[in-house]
């Protein structure tokens, strides 16, 4: 895959590189499980890179929690 902006995929999580670790990862073992890809991807990409993707493009995102 080639470079991703680092900016555009910080803003989905509030600027937090450990939740977009966090997302990425829970996605990534998500598709190797076998759950759908949301974007259009060469059948050689590797589940972290087809969860960029999918954060980059907008398809998923980070929720945020509500306070107790």
């Amino acid at each position: 895959m080639n470079s991703v902006p680092i900016e555009k995929l910080l803003s989905v999580t509030e600027n937090s590189l450990y939740k977009l670790v966090i997302l990425v990862s829970r996605r990534a073992i998500e598709i190797a499980e076998g759950s759908p890809k949301l974007v259009e991807v060469s059948p050689s990409l590797k589940p972290a890179s087809i969860a960029l993707r999918e954060i980059m493009e907008g398809k998923i995102g980070c929720k945020k929690r509500k306070a107790s």
